[in-house]
């Protein structure tokens, strides 16, 4: 027997407004019951585990031991300007002159995720 991964949860302070931010960043959409206030919220991702949203009373402290990486369809820069554009901070820049590395964000209740390179990127990087 295994156990199949239902959901990624993410603690947080507005689960309806982190769910709305992590809708736009993946283009999928909330749960189409999910509203304003509501203390559990859902995006639907087309493939593998739906983002769980969770509303707790405590504040996050310290790094995420467990966290999204993003591997955009667009090109990596691309990418890291949209997602800054919608509300997330950077937080470390780990791009080497290579093309390879990634960079640390943020989302707006200050959950850490990653943005790879992209899979075009990835294939020009090996022709």
């Amino acid at each position: 027997m295994v156990s199949v991964v239902q959901n990624m949860a993410i603690d947080c302070a507005n689960a309806y407004e982190l769910a709305r931010f992590w809708s736009e960043v993946t283009g999928r959409p909330l749960h189409p019951e999910d509203r304003p206030g509501d203390e559990e919220t859902q995006v639907l991702l087309p493939d593998g585990p739906i983002l769980h949203f969770n509303q707790v009373p405590e504040p996050k402290t310290g790094k995420n031991r467990l966290h999204l990486c993003l591997c955009p369809r667009s090109s990596r820069e691309e990418e890291v300007g949209r997602l800054l554009g919608l509300g997330a901070t950077l937080v470390a820049d780990r791009r080497h002159s290579d093309g390879t590395g990634w960079v640390v964000l943020v989302d707006p209740e200050g959950n850490e995720f990653c943005v790879l390179r992209s899979e075009s990127e990835r294939a020009a990087a090996l022709s």
